[in-house]
């Protein structure tokens, strides 16, 4: 247990029986009345998004969770296989835990798997990676119906938008949370 003035982002807690990851919180003091935390909650199994707000001070029921570094091995067809690196055990995840992840992830790469009392919640990929690009077409320097980008196909078969100068085989580095090109390496 802790209270809502210990809340931070990434912070599981138990509602009602099911896990939420805090996104966003803000503290809130207005002139007139009791202070509260207004936050911005998502359902660790479903991936629903909600608005909730809470008394400062009142306690929450946190969710142990339990983060281990492990490695991407492969995916079997009906789910991703990681590796334990301490203990070399593996664990497989199925594709809808692993969500967006998948569009991002390259054998032998390294990923935090969070578990809570056994079951794996969700997985935690590094902020950018580096994947090459498979596919793009030529990009002419006067085409600008698109102001300056044009798709590209990654080597894990996701499309993203590129700038022009981009070529097929350039290594990018493309940031996982919102899937878009940070730059060329």
């Amino acid at each position: 247990m802790v209270t809502t003035n210990d809340l931070k982002n990434g912070l599981v807690l138990k509602i009602d029986n099911q896990l939420w990851q805090v996104t966003e919180f803000q503290h809130v003091k207005p002139g007139k009345g009791p202070a509260f935390v207004r936050t911005k909650l998502k359902n660790v199994l479903s991936g629903k998004t909600v608005d909730k707000t809470f008394n400062a001070g009142v306690k929450v029921e946190t969710a142990t969770v339990d983060r281990r570094d492990m490695t991407y091995l492969y995916n079997d067809g009906s789910a991703y296989v990681f590796m334990d690196d301490d203990t070399y055990e593996q664990v497989e995840v199925p594709e809808e835990v692993v969500g967006d992840a998948k569009k991002f992830m390259l054998e032998n790469q390294r990923a935090i798997v969070s578990f809570n009392e056994g079951n794996v919640l969700f997985i935690e990929l590094p902020a950018n990676v580096v994947l090459e690009i498979t596919y793009t077409e030529p990009g002419l320097q006067g085409d600008r119906s698109n102001a300056g980008t044009k798709p590209a196909t990654l080597e894990t078969g996701y499309e993203i938008q590129v700038p022009l100068f981009i070529e097929q085989g350039t290594k990018i580095k493309v940031d996982t949370r919102t899937g878009e090109y940070l730059s060329r390496v």
